[in-house]
């Protein structure tokens, strides 16, 4: 049985498309463990949208570099690269972006964690291969940063007990969680909605995810912020 909240979202979703103002491209954004993919995937579910993922279980430099980052860094980032490259390629072949989906990536921030992991001469050959690719990727309507403290990201990444994902290092959280800060304290290409994703959970708690998706309904435009206080007891 339906809550009369979700009917009256529901309500909410089915009149915005009706008068053609739901974002009908969503990125959704966040260091690992921040829960980017979980929300897309039931966003998309919501809205009756495609889903487009980031594909980081076929990278096969990944484990190997959280093991030994030094060593793997350019050989993981350029094959990311490349990856995207090629889903970029083929998204435009189909026109797939001619129909609503959802995204838990950003091309945007391709060398995000290139400037993260790679030093000044891995990070200056990897820009030239960037800029040589010219990635036209469409902007989204909206943009969801989900932003955690590393600690935070740390327990999660624990608490899911993806294998190759253990060996990530505690510093490397806390540079990949800066460097997202910084990136989308400068990002305005698309509206933007920073969420305080530290003390709720959008995936099993129905409320902090209704409360999500009705404050991402009435943006059109700017720079917002979902910072809901977590129910107590």
């Amino acid at each position: 049985m339906h809550s009369s909240n979700e009917k009256t979202l529901t309500e909410r979703i089915e009149q915005r498309r009706q008068a053609r103002t739901l974002p009908r491209f969503i990125a959704v954004e966040g260091p690992i463990g921040a829960g980017k993919t979980s929300l897309a995937k039931r966003l998309a579910m919501t809205f009756g949208y495609d889903l487009l993922l980031e594909q980081a279980d076929d990278n096969p430099f990944l484990t190997r570099f959280y093991q030994d980052p030094a060593r793997y860094a350019l050989q993981t980032e350029l094959f990311f690269l490349f990856q995207r490259a090629d889903q970029l390629r083929q998204i435009q072949q189909q026109d797939l972006f001619a129909g609503p989906r959802i995204a838990d990536f950003l091309i945007d921030k391709n060398r995000l964690f290139a400037q993260v992991t790679l030093d000044e001469d891995e990070f200056e050959l990897y820009r030239n291969v960037d800029d040589h690719l010219t990635l036209d990727a469409p902007q989204p309507d909206l943009v969801i940063y989900l932003q955690a403290p590393a600690q935070v990201l740390r327990q999660r990444i624990s608490r899911r007990g993806n294998d190759f994902e253990q060996g990530i290092q505690s510093d490397y959280l806390d540079r990949l969680s800066n460097a997202y800060t910084e990136f989308f304290h400068f990002y305005d290409r698309a509206p933007l909605l920073i969420v305080n994703a530290a003390e709720i959970d959008l995936v099993n708690h129905d409320r902090d995810y209704q409360q999500l998706v009705s404050e991402l309904l009435d943006i059109r435009s700017g720079r917002h912020y979902f910072n809901p206080r977590p129910l107590v007891g």
